[in-house]
């Protein structure tokens, strides 16, 4: 198995990962590649500090893009960026004969699908979606088969690609569902009062968004404490303490025991880290969402009901207010562990036996359940001939 990431912060590389693992586990043989190394001339890093650049400092013109290339009615139905990248992929999977590629990044997902629509890929090729909301790049009819953690969205990705599109559980590390934690320990460990109601903030591995006005919002409610996860970001870090804004942490190893110990958590996008909190039955508010995919992802978990996401200071304080409410708190964690019982996602893949029992046969006997969508017609996106 060839599993396609990207290093664009840390959430798609966890999931291949977490995936990478189960097939092991299963004495199946998984490689990982990071697609922006099959880029010539370093141009795959020269993307990834572009991004990173735009999230941490000019996010209105990575929403300009996001506008353009990635939801906009005239863009492109296929990456022009993929020519790049094909010709080494193709390369790479005619040596190592993989019995599947899968994609977790929207640009591998066009690379992938381009090769197998022009026949330079002789293995089958699934898309497994790692953002809560789908945009258009992460769509080309080349591509064999979806699976997505959004069941809303599953025949919406049928539709536009005539492709069978699978409800699967978000991939997540199961220690998250797992751990247990004492919050007046874990309040101790991290330097404040053992009887405080923390609620960690996360901004992603890169410490994205308006992480410091969300923290003093917090501290000054004076009824929650904000433990900030601040990934890699140390200048993040610094203002965080110039401020005195509670415990502000580097990367961490213990986030699955920070989770169990905590009230709820405020994140600003709708990734891994909110999916790792679902595992653990923490509740979740977005509040101000990173631009473009971040924000289209918050939405769509407010509109499943798995997280809540607020615009203001107001808003966040009486969100998490209202997780107070014993039902309330339920209802929500209910919503969200619903995700996970959903198939895994190796259950699957084209190659895995659960995979080709939910393949070409039943289709055409017209045997599948809800968590299948199938539009062999669909005509909803144009692609390169």
């Amino acid at each position: 198995m060839l599993i396609l990431t990207a290093s664009m912060g840390s959430g798609h590389d966890g999931v291949a990962a977490e995936l990478a693992a189960r097939l092991a586990a299963e004495n199946a043989e998984a490689r990982i590649i990071d697609v922006l190394l099959l880029f010539p001339l370093r141009l795959g890093t020269a993307l990834r500090r572009g991004y990173r650049w735009m999230i941490l400092r000019a996010p209105w013109l990575y929403e300009l893009i996001y506008q353009v290339f990635f939801v906009g009615k005239r863009a492109p139905g296929t990456s022009p960026l993929t020519v790049l990248a094909a010709a080494r992929l193709r390369r790479l999977v005619d040596g190592w004969r993989p019995d599947e590629v899968v994609s977790t990044f929207h640009l591998a997902a066009q690379i992938t699908g381009r090769l197998r629509e022009r026949g330079g890929l002789a293995c089958p090729s699934t898309v497994l979606v790692t953002d809560f909301a789908v945009h258009r790049l992460w769509l080309h009819r080349g591509n064999d088969r979806y699976l997505c953690p959004n069941p809303d969205v599953i025949g919406y990705i049928a539709a536009c690609t005539g492709r069978p599109a699978l409800r699967c559980a978000p991939v997540v590390r199961p220690v998250f569902g797992r751990a247990v934690a004492d919050p007046g320990r874990v309040a101790r460990g991290v330097g404040v009062d053992p009887g405080d109601r923390l609620v960690l903030v996360s901004g992603g591995s890169w410490g994205a968004g308006e992480i410091v006005a969300t923290a003093r919002a917090l501290a000054r409610s004076g009824r929650y404490t904000p433990l900030v996860l601040c990934g890699d970001n140390a200048e993040l870090r610094r203002r965080l303490r110039a401020a005195g804004l509670g415990p502000a942490l580097g990367w961490r190893d213990d986030v699955p025991e920070l989770m169990a110990a905590a009230y709820a958590l405020v994140d600003n996008g709708s990734g891994l880290t909110c999916e790792e909190a679902f595992a653990a039955g923490l509740p979740v508010v977005i509040h101000r969402p990173i631009s473009g995919h971040g924000r289209d992802g918050a939405r769509a978990m407010a509109a499943a009901g798995v997280s809540a996401c607020t615009g203001d200071a107001a808003a966040l304080l009486e969100a998490l207010d209202l997780l107070d409410d014993a039902p309330t708190r339920k209802r929500r964690a209910d919503r969200a562990s619903a995700l996970f019982r959903s198939m895994p996602a190796e259950a699957g893949l084209v190659s895995s036996p659960k995979g080709r029992v939910l393949g070409l046969d039943e289709r055409r006997a017209g045997q599948l359940d809800d968590a299948v969508g199938q539009a062999p017609d669909a005509d909803g996106l144009e692609h390169d001939p």
